[in-house]
């Protein structure tokens, strides 16, 4: 299954064990390994997955099962590429800002 097929709010680590074909215990050790990861809780105490957490989840399983990256280097490529998703999120608002102002002077 991948992330496109994903319809509902929130999954059950059940829910999400089976989506990405990895064990509960190996879910709940990454998310006290990677700052990434960090699932809600609902009332009951149980954990709450957003699509945003599966994609996450499916990014890890290819940096260390995949690109064969170790723990500590899979850490260091999410940090990086969340930083470069930040700084593109940064610009495309700059970008954004331009046009506006842009738009003001031509009015």
């Amino acid at each position: 299954m991948n992330v496109s097929t994903i319809k509902k709010l929130y999954y059950s680590i059940g829910e999400v064990s089976k989506i990405t074909s990895l064990k509960k215990y190996v879910l709940r050790y990454w998310e006290t390994e990677f700052d990434a990861l960090r699932p809600g809780k609902n009332r009951a105490g149980n954990r709450i997955y957003k699509k945003e957490d599966i994609q996450t989840i499916f990014l890890i399983k290819k940096l260390l099962y995949e690109e064969k990256y170790t723990l500590e280097g899979a850490k260091k490529k999410l940090a990086e590429l969340r930083r470069d998703k930040d700084f593109q999120l940064k610009l495309s608002f700059e970008e954004l800002k331009k046009d506006d102002v842009i738009l003001e002077v031509k009015r």
